[in-house]
């Protein structure tokens, strides 16, 4: 047994195909299949069914692919280490962030990151909440952004932001020639929100007390912040937008944004790593970076706000 057969079979499970895992590994399928056949006759068991598609692990499999990533986890801990010491920011940081913070956040700052340190190896992950969480949790990412604070003995965390949420509502609306939102105006037959498991979508449904507010369908189907903006521009309904989101409005989109009547809603942006992560230097840098492209009005909560 090896540290590159627990590898491939890691990467097995992970893309549920021999040959997208042998490109992942940059081996040729023939070496990997090999490899993990050594390593199940070694271990005399069956990792991985091979009789289905997409390929799943045996039940034993599971375990043994679970336990090999802790290994490897440690392995990499080892490597990490030595950067630090020698204050090296080469290496991959793995990062997940959530699909209403990546498109708003990352473009303010990410480019130029990796264009002042080229040799970062910066792997950006769009997730939900729970995904995310799971994903830090089983070493499959070294941090990621979200916006819920979560209480764990494995893991740190180092509050980012604060954003509000705004309306987004189409000229064809009763409420568009308010200048506030109120959560009494709101009409959920015209309300286009994301499907669930998606914080922000729930952090709404919890501060507007729409529990029983019968969604769109069509609407609950899409799931993009982006499809609905362009939905609510072509003149139907209205849905919500984070505070990041409108410092990339034209002066038309502009027009289409209305903020809640006080308190307005706001969410806490948390960046999570687990205990043991050791790239110090490398975090410090990334959330540096982040934060200076933040406005700074954003920094601290407002008495006109309220956290959901």
């Amino acid at each position: 047994m090896n540290i590159q057969q627990l590898e491939y079979i890691v990467a097995v499970e992970e893309y549920q195909h021999f040959g997208k895992a042998a490109e992942h590994c940059r081996v040729t399928q023939p070496t990997l299949s090999m490899m993990i056949q050594k390593l199940e006759e070694e271990l005399d068991i069956k990792l991985f069914d091979r009789s289905v598609q997409p390929v799943r692990p045996t039940s034993t499999g599971t375990k043994i692919i679970e336990q090999a990533r802790k290994v490897l986890h440690q392995v990499s801990l080892i490597k990490d280490i030595s950067h630090e010491e020698k204050h090296n920011l080469s290496g991959t940081f793995r990062i997940a962030v959530l699909p209403t913070v990546a498109p708003y956040l990352l473009p303010r700052f990410f480019p130029q990151l990796l264009k002042k340190y080229p040799v970062i190896d910066i792997r950006m992950l769009e997730m939900k909440t729970s995904d995310s969480i799971n994903s830090l949790l089983t070493n499959k990412t070294d941090a990621i952004i979200i916006a819920t604070h979560i209480e764990h003995k494995d893991l740190i965390v180092y509050p980012l932001y604060y954003e509000e949420f705004y309306g987004y509502i189409s000229n064809n609306e009763a409420i568009f020639k308010n200048e506030l939102i109120r959560t009494s105006d709101i009409d959920g037959e015209h309300l286009w929100l994301l499907d669930e498991g998606h914080c922000f979508r729930d952090q709404l449904v919890r501060f507007c007390q729409m529990d029983n507010v019968k969604m769109h369908q069509i609407a609950y189907k899409l799931g993009s912040l982006e499809t609905f903006m362009r939905m609510v521009e072509s003149g139907n309904g209205m849905t919500f937008i984070p505070e990041l989101a409108t410092y990339q409005l034209d002066d038309r989109q502009k027009q289409l944004v209305r903020p809640f009547a006080i308190p307005r809603p706001t969410r806490q942006l948390f960046l999570i790593t687990r205990s043991d992560f050791v790239r110090h230097g490398l975090l410090n840098l990334f959330i540096k970076s982040l934060k200076e492209v933040i406005p700074e009005e954003m920094m601290a909560l407002k008495n006109t706000q309220r956290l959901v």
